[in-house]
């Protein structure tokens, strides 16, 4: 499972205060410890007012290059930015994001073509996002023709397929699922990401939502996540799901996570 660690986005109070203060040691410690709880990339989101995001998007960058050797995982609306930012890293990492919206594709691939970065793609356009699976696996079709006019591989993709609110869902997560073992069935080297949490908005208890999610998308194929990886239980999780689908030979990872103290204390 490759965990893209979502804790240093100034959406979140505390690091909107941090970026405001310019508190170095708070942004410096927020991708160690995310890190060490085993974080493939740092997802990193000014979530600035857009006259400063492009020198707030460096700032955060510089920050946790210095500390930390773990690819980024640029983050923002604004294709624009995400090309731009492209410079700062000192290795290829992860655009977050793109879709068909707009031109957003034109300014990003053409920047990441020829090299190792690698692409969220959220399956969504100009109409907004669609109700439909098979919509979705319309969005999916026009991408991966994109895909393949500028030679990125689907390795190099995490196609997003849009969880949204399960409280406002018609049928759960069953067009998600759906969606995401047509994606891996098509295309089995693709990833397949997305934001855990989404699906638990106006719900009481949402860890509990959020981690019954995780387990059912990984089941239909997800190997990709935007979560807290300081969320000890959530990690466990993770593991755990990973041994049963047979993806860890012995259990070695799910032992090795537990005796380095990636999933808390255990009662």
């Amino acid at each position: 499972m490759i965990i893209i660690g979502e804790k240093i986005n100034g959406a979140i109070s505390s690091v909107a205060e941090a970026i405001v203060q310019k508190d170095v040691d708070f942004i410096k410690n927020l991708a160690k410890t995310q890190v060490e709880a085993g974080a493939d990339f740092i997802d990193v989101c000014a979530s600035a007012d857009v006259k400063i995001e492009l020198e707030t998007m460096k700032w955060l960058i510089d920050l946790v290059q210095e500390v930390v050797d773990t690819p980024i995982a640029i983050d923002s609306p604004d294709a624009n930015v995400c090309a731009r930012a492209v410079a700062f890293c000192k290795k290829p990492g992860l655009i977050n994001s793109v879709s068909m919206e707009g031109n957003k594709i034109e300014v990003v691939f053409p920047v990441i073509a020829g090299t190792k970065w690698e692409c969220v793609a959220l399956l969504c356009d100009d109409t907004g996002i669609p109700k439909t699976g098979k919509k979705r696996l319309e969005i999916f079709d026009a991408f991966m023709h994109k895909a393949k006019e500028y030679d990125i591989a689907p390795s190099r993709l995490h196609i997003d397929p849009l969880v949204e609110m399960l409280c406002t869902s018609e049928d759960g997560i069953n067009t998600i699922l759906e969606v995401i073992r047509e994606i891996k069935r098509q295309y089995p080297a693709i990833h397949v990401t997305g934001g855990a949490s989404n699906i638990s908005f106006n719900l009481p208890a949402r860890k509990f939502v959020n981690q019954a999610f995780l387990v059912l998308a990984m089941g239909a194929g997800m190997d990709s996540a935007i979560i807290n990886p300081l969320h000890n239980h959530m990690m466990g999780l993770i593991y755990a799901t990973e041994a049963l689908k047979g993806n860890d030979e012995y259990c070695m990872e799910y032992i090795n996570g537990y005796r380095e103290g990636l999933y808390g204390p255990v009662k």
